[in-house]
C-alpha cells in the first residue's frame, strides 16, 4: 500500500452534519484536516485559522489571482476556497487531507487531483435537514429556504462522487467514512505498484 496519504474530498448539504462527522474523524491523527478559507462572516463560536480562514473579498481575489488557491467557488454570494498551503506537505507525510468543500469546488478538485478521494454525505432526508437547519437558529427563514433549494441542487449532483453515505446515528456514519477510505487505500489505482512487485519476486 502506499505510503502517501489520500486526498479526501467532502460534501454534504449546509446543516447535513458533516463538521460533527469529521471532528470525529479528526481525532485519528492520520487525517489532516485543510481548514477553507471564506469571505463570510464568522458565526458565534468560530474561529479563524480553526474553522475557516476569514478573509477580505479583496485579499480572497489577491489569492486566485497569485495561483494560490487549488480550487474555489462563490456560494450564496460568499467565496469559499481551499488554499494549497500544507496540502501536498501533508500528503507526503502519509497524512490523509481533507478537504471540506461545495459540489463546485469538488468537481474543480476532481479535474485538478484526479487521485482525490469524492464523498458526498446525504441527510436522512429533506424533512430532516429542514429539522436541523431551523434548529440551529442562526438563519432567518428566508435564509432556510434558500439553504434547502441549494441542498436539493447539490444532492443532485452526488453521482459525480465516488462514494456515498447516509448522515444519520453518528458511530455508524464515523465507521462508514473510515470503511470507504480505506477502499480507497485498497483500490487498484492506488495499488498498481504492488502487482508489479509482486511479479518480480516471483
Amino acid at each position: 500500500m502506499s505510503e502517501k496519504g489520500q486526498l479526501i474530498v467532502v460534501s454534504a448539504p449546509s446543516g447535513c452534519g458533516k463538521g460533527t462527522i469529521l471532528a470525529e474523524v479528526l481525532k485519528d491523527d492520520s487525517f489532516y484536516y485543510s481548514v477553507s478559507a471564506t469571505t463570510r462572516s464568522p458565526r458565534e463560536g468560530e474561529q479563524d485559522g480553526v474553522n475557516y480562514h476569514f478573509l477580505t473579498r479583496e485579499k480572497f481575489e489577491e489569492l486566485i489571482n497569485s495561483g494560490s488557491m487549488l480550487e474555489y467557488a462563490e456560494y450564496c454570494g460568499n467565496y469559499y476556497g481551499t488554499p494549497l498551503t500544507y496540502i501536498d506537505e501533508n500528503l507526503n507525510k502519509g497524512k490523509n487531507v481533507i478537504l471540506e468543500i461545495e459540489v463546485e469546488g469538488a468537481m474543480n478538485v476532481r479535474k485538478l487531483r484526479p487521485d482525490a478521494v469524492l464523498i458526498f454525505i446525504l441527510p436522512p432526508s429533506m424533512k430532516e435537514l429542514r429539522r436541523r437547519l431551523e434548529k440551529r437558529g442562526t438563519e432567518t427563514s428566508e435564509v432556510v429556504e434558500k439553504r434547502l433549494a441549494q441542498a436539493a441542487r447539490e444532492i443532485k449532483c452526488a453521482d459525480k462522487y465516488d462514494y456515498i453515505m447516509v448522515n444519520g446515528p453518528l458511530d455508524k456514519a464515523v465507521e462508514d467514512f473510515k470503511t470507504i477510505i480505506s477502499a480507497a487505500a485498497m483500490s487498484c489505482e492506488n495499488n498498481k505498484y504492488l502487482i508489479d512487485e509482486v511479479l518480480e519476486n516471483a
